[in-house]
């Protein structure tokens, strides 16, 4: 296919587009964010985004009352209780950190693949998000089933297999485990 040359007014139009950069794309920091931690819906994205930006309103909100107001310092020991049991804050952080340390990669990294990459239950967050999607994964009783799902710290150690899953079956057997009454 031979493309014909462009005329003179077309080249000046397309110097002035920039095909790389849209302002739609903000930069790219949504589709790379949404790649890196496979995020599937773009609303779950919105989601985060919005949370983080209520989050540091409400920061913002509580640093104009005076320092020495009761409900400011029982608004933002609250909050950062919220923020540390997410696991969002490290523990102990001041409420100053909450502009740095609170985004939507922090929400991200809460994600229940996301956390069984980090605990070694899956090779690849794909591989793990399947694992979900598939229903071999549980928190505590209740299975998971939904990829989105944040797992909270209290909550991480609850995080397992489920009792009918061929993958906890095949880990019991490597290690000499598996019963005979539980294959009934």
């Amino acid at each position: 296919m031979v493309l014909r040359k462009l005329k003179h007014h077309e080249q000046k139009l397309l110097k002035k587009v920039d095909f790389l950069d849209w302002k739609s794309d903000k930069g790219h920091r949504e589709a790379d964010i949404m790649r890196r931690y496979h995020v599937q819906k773009r609303e779950d994205y919105h989601k985060y985004n919005k949370l983080c930006g209520s989050i540091r309103q409400l920061a913002y909100k509580l640093a104009q009352l005076p320092p020495t107001d009761p409900v400011r310092i029982k608004h933002e020991r609250e909050l950062l209780a919220k923020l540390q049991a997410l696991a969002i804050l490290p523990p102990g952080a001041p409420i100053s950190s909450l502009e740095n340390h609170v985004s939507v990669s922090a929400l991200c990294r809460r994600r229940i693949g996301v956390v069984m990459c980090r605990l070694r239950m899956a090779e690849n967050l794909t591989a793990a998000v399947k694992l979900v999607e598939q229903g071999h994964v549980r928190v505590g009783p209740e299975v998971i089933t939904d990829p989105a799902y944040l797992v909270t710290r209290s909550r991480e150690d609850y995080l397992t297999w489920v009792d009918s899953s061929k993958i906890k079956r095949t880990i019991m057997s490597y290690r000499n485990e598996l019963d005979d009454f539980d294959l009934l």
